[in-house]
């Protein structure tokens, strides 16, 4: 099994933040993805599962205001957990929870961000990730090179060009930081009036260098309905090796 490299010699603390107060209105009007039942668990919590396979200092939950139920769940290391008040977007999610990190965490310790709705997460890149970030003193994403042919269409559907895919990488969670360094980039992205998309983006328009660490085709996000069978698939699979 792969070991964490150095991490105690640092007296850096590792920390989680799952945004998780999205309205999920790809995936129903009515029905919140990250609640969806898979082998008898919420999507939640086999996120949370897989995160726990990291040696957690605490992870923060940034939910709904009228999410009345994640703070019922059997979630593993419940100790551990922390909530939050989550925002309208994700990034405003993501800033609620490092701000209530603040009176937790350490500058210098690491921050990994990571969707509620990708449970299929392996160990394996997720030490992957921290290592990265320990051994090159970097930020650094989960990503996998874009396989298919890319299409850039106009508003009636038509193709406009094929674009190249040679240097394109498709983005994934987790995306890990250190505590300072992601805050500041965050507000400073917020006050810029910059489209954060993901956490990588905001610590791009701070200047920031940010590694891609290859991830794996199966830790998929649930979007869509059919992802959710997917998923299913993917999980049992998992188990079984």
């Amino acid at each position: 099994m792969k070991t964490i490299t150095n991490l105690y010699q640092t007296n850096r603390k590792i920390w989680a933040i799952v945004p998780a107060a999205g309205s999920g209105r790809r995936f129903s009007k009515t029905e919140l993805k990250q609640y969806q039942i898979i082998q008898n668990k919420t999507v939640l919590a086999h996120t949370i599962d897989r995160l726990n396979e990291l040696p957690l200092a605490g992870y923060v939950l940034a939910i709904g205001e009228q999410d009345h139920y994640a703070q019922t769940l059997a979630l593993k290391n419940k100790h551990l957990s922390h909530f939050c008040l989550g925002g309208n977007e994700r990034v405003d999610s993501v800033l609620n929870a490092l701000s209530y990190l603040e009176q937790f965490a350490q500058p210098d310790d690491f921050v990994f961000v990571h969707d509620a709705a990708r449970p299929c997460v392996t160990r394996e890149c997720l030490v992957n990730l921290l290592n990265t970030a320990i051994n090159l003193n970097s930020n650094a994403i989960l990503a996998i090179p874009v396989r298919d042919t890319l299409k850039r269409v106009d508003q009636q559907h038509n193709i406009v060009k094929t674009v190249n895919r040679d240097q394109l990488w498709q983005a994934q969670t987790p995306q890990i930081s250190t505590f300072s360094i992601l805050k500041t980039a965050i507000e400073t992205a917020l006050n810029d009036g910059v489209m954060i998309t993901d956490e990588a983006s905001a610590l791009e328009h701070s200047n920031h260098t940010v590694q891609v660490v290859m991830g794996r085709s199966d830790n998929i996000k649930i979007t869509y309905p059919d992802d959710l069978e997917l998923a299913k698939l993917i999980l049992q699979s998992q188990i079984m090796h």
